[in-house]
């Protein structure tokens, strides 16, 4: 569902045989869509699918995909480190079991994933390594709500250097990309990030996964969605078309976060925001600037 299944299209309208791995084997009534219904999607489409359910925090499960998609289209090309869990909270309100479970989705499972996949990239001379990680924070201030969080998801960052710098030498790229703008997902509706105007599709993300794809110049990047498809010839109009609500050019309330080096000095003002569990959403909503 979101982004995921917005890259897997993308990726299928390319001509590329897609795997489809998440935990979501089965509908459930607050989570549309399944591994199976992207999967279908792609055949609908003319493309090949594989549907792997994975919990990126099993090892095993990593291991067990790469070795079937392997077995199935004889090789890994790409790889997209897409799935996380969100944590915006202090330190002090942080149990080590939500520590636990952010680091081993985000960070650790992007790392298992990657140190599989290399070796089959390697063997063939080429390969993508995307990661959805934010840029590495310049300012302390930046930490202030979302420690926990930052280490996890700038983790996944650290995964997409360390690929485009071990992967250098062998035709691989790896780059962390993140969007400018809140993104329509089921997250995001969740939690209610912000009036769904001043939200971007998810397309955006899946057109910048595309151009990266065929990008074999940049690599050890730290990129903006919007930022890198201006660089690869995207103009105004473009960008527009990715607007959530034709009409309204949605605040850069991320890129802001992360060009500011958080504290409040991008020009949208301060990214103080709680959020984590729904169960105490209002609470959060009462505490935050979004």
């Amino acid at each position: 569902r979101g982004i995921g299944r917005e890259v897997c299209l993308a990726l299928a309208r390319a001509g590329a045989s897609v795997v489809i791995a998440a935990k979501s084997a089965t509908p459930q009534p607050t989570l549309p869509g399944t591994i199976h219904t992207v999967a279908a999607e792609v055949e609908a489409l003319g493309g090949k699918a594989l549907a792997c359910v994975v919990d990126l925090r099993d090892e095993a499960a990593c291991v067990e995909c790469v070795r079937m998609t392997v077995a199935h289209f004889g090789k890994v090309d790409i790889l997209i480190n897409n799935a996380s869990a969100l944590w915006w909270q202090n330190i002090t309100e942080t149990p080590t079991k939500k520590y636990d479970l952010i680091q081993g989705i985000n960070a650790r499972g992007a790392f298992i994933m990657t140190r599989e996949c290399l070796p089959h990239m390697r063997k063939h001379g080429w390969g993508r390594v995307v990661c959805m990680g934010p840029p590495i924070p310049r300012s302390y201030k930046a930490y202030s709500g979302k420690t926990a969080y930052y280490m996890a998801k700038c983790g996944m960052t650290m995964v997409a250097l360390g690929a485009a710098a071990e992967g250098k030498k062998h035709g691989i790229t790896g780059n962390a990309l993140w969007p400018a703008t809140i993104i329509e997902s089921l997250a995001s509706e969740n939690f209610q990030l912000g009036e769904k105007s001043t939200w971007r599709k998810a397309t955006i993300l899946a057109d910048a996964v595309m151009q990266l794809c065929a990008d074999g110049s940049t690599t050890g990047g730290q990129l903006i969605d919007d930022t890198y498809l201006r660089t690869r010839g995207a103009t105004d109009h473009d960008i527009a078309q990715y607007r959530y609500d034709p009409n309204v050019e949605p605040p850069r309330l991320l890129a802001d976060e992360a060009d500011s080096g958080g504290g409040g000095g991008g020009v949208s003002g301060d990214w103080d925001v709680r959020r984590g569990d729904v169960k105490t959403l209002n609470k959060d909503k009462t505490r935050s600037k979004l």
